[in-house]
């Protein structure tokens, strides 16, 4: 369905809530009822299946405490994150903070803090990325005009918080000596986020989303998973699943989930035998795990793939095991993607993207 410009201009002032198409959270004829592979986040460690919604938190603990245990403990959470405001002005319909934001023990990341006019407690979205500025619309318009998330949201009645990568270098993050995986411990920074932003007087706490678009939704992905306050999860053509065919699905590259303080990879680039997985991506491959795991962590809460290149429409295959999961939990429609040809977002599959926001965070 093609939607016309018309209405996303028209939704950026009006509150008025939006429709998600209805055929975004309905797998096409082909992919329905097919679960492929992978195995079921509904089996239980001990080879039982989980028979009934009550059963599912016992599940859930053992998904969580496997990934943590092969991916490494995060360091203890953060009592008070504070967000700091070091300059601020107006800007179109809210006012825009430049700050400083705790996200680990010493450690501080600079973003940008938007927030709407009117009276709040408003909802709010955690955008993610390798800089914040390319999400409030301040680098390289012509390049990255489609990843402006933090100011399309806040044009939206959303309070956003936009943060890059943590040190600023997204190929040798700055992981402050926590001995997890550093794509874990991008999931640590953005639950420190979630409290800064939870504390913050213009913010429900119970409506705060994340979103990013590729190495930002590979963040989103595993935020949503990890913490399981985020209300609703939004990622962007970050590769839903293990795919060794994709070179940009490189969950196996040791600023993700390959980091091995013993072993190297040769070089950069897709797993061979001579250039062999490391790390806990290895680990998670050897035990038959894949992202499934990590898409009924979310469940119940609402979840959308934003697919391009990477994340095409035969990814339903993975997350039929989202919607069995939401479906033993009595939530329908919890489960959406989108579908584009290319990596970078458009117009057609943003509107989705905010549609989705407003359906998630602004309705009861």
């Amino acid at each position: 369905m093609k939607i016309p410009f018309q209405f996303i201009t028209l939704l950026a002032i009006s509150s008025t809530i939006a429709a998600v198409p209805e055929s975004a959270f309905r797998p096409p004829p082909e992919f329905s009822e097919d679960y492929g592979t992978f195995r079921s986040p509904l089996i239980f460690d001990d080879g039982s299946r989980v028979s009934s919604a009550d059963e599912w938190p016992r599940r859930r603990g053992e998904i969580l405490a496997y990934w943590h245990g092969v991916m490494g403990a995060w360091p203890p959470l953060l009592d008070a994150p504070a967000i700091k405001t070091l300059r601020e002005g107006r800007r179109e319909n809210f006012t825009q903070r430049r700050v400083a934001i705790d996200t680990a023990p010493n450690r501080t990341q600079d973003g940008w803090l938007l927030i709407p006019d009117g009276a709040g407690p408003f909802p709010a979205v955690l955008v993610v990325y390798y800089e914040p500025e390319t999400s409030v619309a301040l680098n390289a318009p012509e390049k990255h005009s489609s990843r402006d998330y933090g100011i399309q949201l806040a044009r939206r009645g959303f309070v956003t918080l936009s943060i890059g990568t943590p040190g600023g270098d997204a190929w040798k993050p700055d992981i402050a000596g926590a001995q997890c995986q550093p794509l874990s411990f991008h999931a640590y920074v953005a639950a420190n986020c979630w409290k800064a932003l939870a504390s913050n007087p213009s913010v429900d706490p119970a409506r705060i989303g994340i979103v990013g678009h590729s190495y930002g939704g590979k963040w989103s992905l595993f935020a949503g998973a990890l913490w399981d306050k985020f209300a609703c999860v939004v990622v962007s053509d970050p590769g839903i699943v293990w795919d060794e065919k994709r070179g940009n699905v490189n969950y196996w590259e040791p600023w993700y989930l390959g980091y091995d303080a013993t072993t190297k990879r040769p070089k950069p680039g897709i797993p061979s035998p001579e250039n062999p997985r490391t790390g806990a991506y290895a680990r998670l491959v050897k035990d038959g795990r894949d992202l499934t795991d990590l898409h009924a962590l979310i469940a119940p809460r609402p979840f959308l793939v934003s697919g391009g290149s990477e994340d095409p429409p035969e990814r339903w295959i993975a997350l039929n095991h989202a919607i069995a999961v939401n479906t033993l939990l009595g939530k329908p429609d919890r489960v959406a993607m989108t579908n584009r040809p290319a990596h970078s977002p458009d117009e057609e599959s943003n509107a989705v993207v905010w549609a989705f926001f407003e359906r998630a965070l602004k309705t009861r």
